[in-house]
C-alpha cells in the first residue's frame, strides 16, 4: 500500500467523524433553539464569528507553517547527513588501510542502525537508542584520533577526514534536534478547544434550512480536523503518515556496498 493510500485512509475517518459528530449535535441544539430565537442576535453572532474565525484562522495558519517549516528542516538535514556519511566514507579511503577499514566498517554499521533502530526510536523518543547508535560514530573518532598518517599526502587526507566528520557530527545534532521538536502542549491544547469553539459557534447562526445549516457545520468541521490532523502528523517528522523519509539513508549503504565491490574486484 502506497503512502498516499495510506495517509487518505488515515485522514478520512478523522474528517468524516468530525463532521458527523459536529452536524449530530447540531440536530441537538436546532432541537433546543429555533431559528427564529437566534434571528434577534444575528448581526452580534455574525460580526463574533467573523472575528473568532479571523483569529483562527491566523494561529493555524502560523502553526502550519511553523510544523512545515521543522518537517522540511528535519529532511534537509537527513539528506545533508546521508551526504556527509558518502564524502566521509570516500575521504577515508585516503589513509591508512588498518584506520580506512576501521573507518569504513564503524559507518557501514552507523547506517544499518540508523536505519533499522535509529529511525523508529526518534518517532517514540526513545534517548537510549539513540545513544547507543550514536556510539558508532565515536568509534569513528577513535579511529580517526588513532590514525598516523604517513605521507604528506595522508597529511591533507586526515585533515580532510577531521573536517567532514565534524560536519557529520553537526547533521546529525541537527536531524536529532528535530526529531525533538514538539509543539507545546499549551499550544495544541489551544489548537483544538479553538475548533471546538468555531464549529460550535456556527450553532448559534439563524440559519431557517436544517440542510443549508448542517452543510455548513459539517464543511467547517471537516476543514478544521483536516488542518488539525496535517498539523499533528508534521509535528512528528519521523513518525505517521507524512514522515520524512529513509531513502538517502538506503542510498548511502548502496553506495557504500559498491565502494567495498569495487575495492575487492581492484584487488
Amino acid at each position: 500500500m502506497s503512502r498516499r493510500l495510506k495517509t487518505i485512509l488515515g485522514l478520512l475517518p478523522i474528517v468524516l467523524g468530525a463532521s458527523v459528530v459536529a452536524v449530530a449535535l447540531l440536530f441537538v441544539v436546532r432541537a433546543a433553539v429555533t431559528p427564529a430565537e437566534l434571528a434577534g442576535s444575528s448581526d452580534a453572532v455574525g460580526n463574533y464569528l467573523q472575528t473568532l474565525g479571523g483569529i483562527y484562522a491566523v494561529l493555524l495558519a502560523f502553526v502550519v507553517y511553523v510544523v512545515w517549516g521543522q518537517f522540511n528542516d528535519a529532511r534537509t538535514y537527513v539528506e545533508r547527513e546521508a551526504t556527509a556519511l558518502v564524502d566521509l566514507h570516500r575521504t577515508a579511503s585516503g589513509l591508512p588501510k588498518p584506520t580506512r577499514a576501521e573507518i569504513q566498517d564503524a559507518l557501514r554499521l552507523y547506517v544499518d542502525q540508523v536505519l533499522e533502530l535509529e529511525w523508529p526510536a526518534m518517532a517514540k523518543g526513545d534517548e537510549d537508542t539513540l545513544e547507543r547508535v550514536g556510539s558508532h560514530l565515536d568509534h569513528v573518532w577513535i579511529a580517526i584520533h588513532g590514525c598516523r598518517p604517513q605521507s604528506e599526502c595522508q597529511h591533507a587526507v586526515y585533515s580532510e577526514v577531521l573536517s567532514r566528520y565534524n560536519d557529520l557530527s553537526d547533521m546529525r545534532t541537527s536531524r536529532l534536534s528535530t526529531s525533538r521538536a514538539r509543539i507545546p502542549f499549551m499550544m495544541k491544547a489551544l489548537l483544538y478547544l479553538g475548533g471546538v469553539i468555531v464549529v460550535g459557534s456556527i450553532y448559534l447562526m439563524a440559519v431557517d434550512k436544517l440542510w443549508i445549516h448542517a452543510t455548513i457545520t459539517a464543511a467547517l468541521a471537516a476543514a478544521v480536523a483536516h488542518i488539525l490532523f496535517l498539523i499533528g502528523d508534521l509535528d512528528n517528522a519521523f513518525a505517521g503518515y507524512l514522515q520524512v523519509s529513509k531513502a538517502a539513508f538506503e542510498r548511502t549503504r548502496r553506495t557504500f556496498d559498491r565502494a567495498i565491490h569495487q575495492v575487492d574486484a581492484a584487488a
